[in-house]
């Protein structure tokens, strides 16, 4: 079953597999997904993208909303966070006011959970625009998506929207200082577990030169029937070919 959109712009905090105690910051319209990718495997189902397009800037949670819910959750937690994180359903960075909302939930933080740090699950789809980097740059940590080593399966896999270049993805990302790179690999007629894409997808992340990549599979349903799980043994299968290359990475099972 696929997942429900957030409700609220703060959920959790979670048992995050790669970020520990992390509570969860949707800055995104609430009734609809916001992404400019439609991947095979989305835990909330196909993008609407003409649905999209007739977003406003008075759609998407306001930095009053965004300051209350998350100045009323930190008064009252009662547990100590790793990670405060920019993800929820879709493309965090799409808000209009992003790099304004970096500044002000790090402020929240610095105040409330000084402990704790800021970080974003991006798809990675805006980092060609410097700004945007500027503004990932003013947090914590920077988890972003690369699934694909070529554009063919760029497009067959991750569906971006029209105005997303592969290229300028790979380029914006080798911009960025202490990235880490997300990547969920598949496999099935449409999967991404191929030798071409993994040896395409190798050179790409040579060229990012990320601090760390991080594997994984499947964890919940997906509207796409075309793609399945890999097996542990599929995934350590590309952590060994990343060690012959010479790049870190950690296998979530």
């Amino acid at each position: 079953m696929l997942l429900k959109l957030r409700s609220g712009v703060v959920y959790g905090p979670v048992n995050s597999r790669r970020l520990g105690i992390s509570l969860g910051l949707n800055i995104l319209p609430f009734k609809n997904k916001v992404c400019n990718f439609n991947c095979v495997y989305c835990q909330y189902g196909w993008t609407d993208y003409g649905l999209i397009s007739e977003m406003k800037k008075e759609d998407y949670p306001s930095l009053s909303d965004i300051e209350i819910e998350l100045k009323g959750f930190l008064g009252d937690m009662d547990v100590e966070l790793d990670y405060i994180t920019f993800s929820g359903h879709g493309e965090a960075t799409l808000h209009p006011a992003f790099g304004e909302i970096v500044d002000l939930v790090n402020d929240i933080r610095d105040r409330y959970a000084p402990s704790s740090k800021t970080t974003i699950l991006s798809n990675s789809t805006t980092v060609g625009n410097s700004e945007i980097r500027g503004h990932l740059s003013r947090l914590d940590g920077r988890v972003m998506k690369l699934d694909a080593g070529n554009r063919r399966m760029f497009e067959a896999y991750n569906g971006p929207r029209a105005d997303v270049d592969f290229n300028s993805v790979v380029a914006g990302l080798a911009e960025l200082e202490d990235v880490v790179i997300q990547s969920l690999f598949t496999k099935g007629e449409g999967g991404n577990f191929t030798d071409e894409n993994l040896t395409d997808y190798i050179q790409m992340i040579k060229r990012i030169n990320p601090t760390r990549v991080q594997l994984y599979s499947l964890d919940r349903d997906t509207p796409s029937k075309n793609i399945f799980k890999l097996i542990p043994e599929e995934l350590t299968k590309i952590q060994i070919l990343f060690k012959s290359a010479g790049i870190e990475s950690t296998v979530y099972g």
